[in-house]
């Protein structure tokens, strides 16, 4: 049987910087498994982290929040606020900027998966976009979800 008709276990115990500026666990990704089509791996956002702004150039993501709140701007010029919280999913298009943070007081823990099989291929960051908000998040982290 070849590698690609094989299923495969990944231990959850790797982990890699990315571009956006924070840590993600190593799960299911080209890199791990060969997977053609999809990503997946676990995301432990600190007290007072911050992403770098962003986009993932034609790939969706769906990520779905296991503990804590986290706060979320986007959209062309980060207009858009929401803010997600253990059990919520969050559907974020192809190409849309956006800027994850946590303000709260606890961990924010996630599931992240990606059509983009790359852990950090279609990662394009937006340096332009990352002083829009930058002392405000506080202000919307109890701003619920649409």
């Amino acid at each position: 049987m070849t590698n690609q008709g094989r299923c495969r276990i990944v231990r959850g115990n790797g982990s890699y910087e990315g571009r956006q500026g924070l840590t993600y666990f190593s799960g299911i990704s080209a890199e791990s498994v060969g997977s053609r089509g999809i990503c997946m791996h676990l995301l432990r956002m600190p007290p007072g982290a911050r992403a770098k702004a962003h986009l993932h150039e034609a790939h969706e993501t769906a990520i779905f929040v296991l503990s804590g709140q986290a706060g979320m701007w986007y959209g062309e010029q980060l207009e858009h606020h929401l803010t997600v919280q253990a059990g919520d999913y969050l559907y974020i298009p192809a190409g849309v900027p956006h800027l994850p943070y946590n303000s709260g007081p606890d961990e924010a823990v996630a599931i992240l998966s990606r059509t983009d099989p790359n852990e950090q291929e279609s990662v394009m960051l937006r340096p332009d976009l990352d002083e829009v908000h930058h002392l405000d998040e506080a202000h919307h982290a109890s701003t619920p979800a649409p």
